[in-house]
């Protein structure tokens, strides 16, 4: 099933994906030199659908770094309650095999029945 709506998805997707590379293959200059319009130092021809392409892969890369650097905080705070609770499980089997090794129940008893 989910196989099944990740086709559903990404079919119309990729049709879309093909019909702009095929309707943006004209070439155009792509120039890193803002000072020479007429001739730049840095420009090179590239069909148009390249161009968008990579717009949007470096617009990706660049949103997912903000996202995981915004993160930061609560990755480190997710690493120290993973260390606490790994601290506290190991005082937890420590003090049961004490209490195991003394004879006493390894449970503790309900607070109802000492209330009675």
């Amino acid at each position: 099933m989910i196989r099944f709506l990740k086709a559903l998805i990404l079919l119309p997707i990729a049709i879309l994906v093909v019909l702009l590379a095929v309707a943006n293959r004209a070439p155009v200059t792509l120039s890193l030199d803002p000072f020479s319009q007429e001739a730049p130092e840095f420009a090179t021809q590239l069909p148009l659908f390249a161009v968008i392409f990579a717009a949007v892969m470096v617009g990706v890369v660049i949103g997912g770094a903000a996202s995981w650097l915004s993160q930061g905080k609560n990755r480190k705070s997710r690493r120290q309650l993973r260390r606490e609770t790994r601290q506290l499980r190991h005082e937890t089997e420590r003090l049961r095999s004490q209490n195991a090794a003394a004879g006493l129940p390894a449970t503790l008893p309900s607070p109802q029945s000492q209330s009675l």
